[in-house]
């Protein structure tokens, strides 16, 4: 399960088996949500609040180019 960052207590990750479209991972202690990088928005929340929400979508946006580049490196072998 690769970790690409940690910030302000969420971890953004790939899960090693993922599949297209390129989509990326948040958890903290709260839940789990799943955001879409063409779209921009969550695909799945289990337990997030709001606010985690979009301080996670703030950061994707933040950091889209790594997201993608990694997820190429990872998946695209």
């Amino acid at each position: 399960m690769p970790t690409l960052f940690r910030a302000f207590g969420i971890r953004f990750f790939f899960y090693s088996n993922e599949h297209n479209p390129i989509h990326i991972h948040v958890r903290n202690a709260d839940g789990e949500a799943k955001f879409n990088m063409d779209v921009m928005d969550w695909i799945d929340n289990k337990g997030l609040k709001n606010k985690d929400l979009k301080l996670s979508e703030f950061l994707i946006e933040e950091n889209k180019d790594l997201i993608i580049q990694s997820w190429k490196q990872y998946f695209d072998k």
